[in-house]
């Protein structure tokens, strides 16, 4: 753990203890529903895995590949892998900010005051993120005792309380959902564990992002200032789009805003990817798919009311839910040009992977990978 004279850096316990706190209580279920939850879930994550690898035909049959394990959880062990996630991908930030703190004057109070505000702050931020999210594929999970991982890191979350909660919410029909659930998670599952540099790769990009942030803390503050300004329309010298964008986009440094344009354009790739299998599995598959996608898509736009939408946009959360709609359009487009198997090229390595402008323009893809022209059958659109 990064600490500063026995001072963390972040505290972690008080982030989970402060998120458990005050994460919403799931719904209402008897210890025999909730049984027949967990063991439907599991039982789902099975059969996913086998229409995945039908459908996308990315792991060849016979094909031996890294086994990760599904662990159906509540909202609280939701939190605990989170945090865990969070502290082994954060170690080499937080080593540099102790290297700058360490000789600044009051630097180990400084350490200890600020560990304790950054525990409390990660907590609240999970505690909203925890009564919302149905299931993650944690591509950097650390092996613990009680929250397993594969020995490469990986991981399906399936969230229990919030799957069944979101059911009832759109009244649809419970083994359906779980199963269409399943089988998008299962995709990213299935993606990981298919193409082995893809983790890497991404670990990659992450750190040197993470690399280039700013650690002298008035630069941190001014750039916040500065961003609170341009979202409260104070700023009449700010950048033209500033306003388009959230307040995480808004204080990075512009080799940040690069490494995330490429970011972006793999998260849109697996986000959007996972929706097209979770599609062309589902009629065969989910009997009532066509309704659980309206109803779906209808929450995913519409979130949960001006507090949650206002979260939404200064996390930047809503930039995820255009990953999905941009993500599911190219991978429509690209397959409806050359094909599941010259859609699946993609996975050849980090220069096959789309652009950012590439994801809106699919047919620049499909010219650039494989030397095809641009014109007729790939939907495209101006970025």
């Amino acid at each position: 753990m990064t600490s500063i004279s026995g001072a963390e850096m972040v505290d972690w316990n008080l982030a989970v203890a402060t998120a458990t706190r005050l994460v919403r209580p799931g719904p209402e279920v008897t210890r025999d529903e909730a049984r027949a939850v967990v063991a439907e879930l599991r039982g789902h994550a099975r059969t996913s895995e086998r229409h995945v690898r039908e459908f996308t035909r990315m792991i060849p049959d016979g094909a031996a590949v890294p086994d990760t394990p599904v662990l159906v959880v509540d909202r609280a062990g939701w939190v605990k892998a989170n945090v865990a996630g969070f502290r082994e991908l954060l170690t080499p930030l937080l080593g540099k900010m102790q290297e700058r703190r360490a000789g600044a004057p009051g630097g180990a109070v400084l350490g200890a005051v600020g560990g304790k505000v950054t525990g409390v702050e990660l907590g609240m931020l999970l505690s909203f993120l925890a009564s919302r999210v149905l299931g993650q594929y944690e591509t950097f999970a650390p092996v613990s005792r009680d929250l397993p991982a594969a020995a490469s890191g990986g991981r399906l979350l399936l969230v229990a309380p919030n799957i069944v909660h979101v059911e009832r919410e759109l009244e649809v029909a419970p083994h359906d959902f779980r199963l269409w659930v399943c089988l998008h998670e299962e995709t990213h599952r299935t993606q990981f564990t298919a193409v082995p540099w893809l983790r890497a790769h991404l670990e990659g990009e992450i750190q040197t992002f993470l690399g280039a942030t700013e650690v002298d803390p008035m630069t941190v503050l001014e750039r916040i200032r500065e961003a609170a300004q341009s979202f409260a329309g104070a700023r009449p010298d700010a950048e033209h789009g500033d306003e388009g964008r959230s307040l995480v986009e808004l204080v990075q440094t512009p080799e940040q805003r690069e490494i995330l344009a490429r970011l972006t354009a793999v998260m849109s790739l697996l986000e959007g990817h996972a929706d097209f299998v979770m599609d062309g599995v589902g009629p065969q598959v989910v009997p009532s798919v066509a309704e659980i996608r309206e109803k779906f898509q209808q929450r995913r736009a519409s979130g949960a009311g001006r507090l949650d939408a206002a979260l939404r946009k200064l996390l930047g959360l809503d930039a995820k839910l255009r990953q999905y709609r941009d993500g599911e359009r190219f991978v429509r487009a690209v397959v409806g040009q050359v094909g599941m198997e010259g859609f699946n090229r993609v996975w050849t390595s980090p220069n096959t992977l789309p652009t950012k402008a590439e994801i809106d323009r699919p047919a620049d893809w499909v010219a650039r990978v494989h030397g095809k022209g641009s014109e007729g059958g790939g939907e495209s659109r101006e970025g």
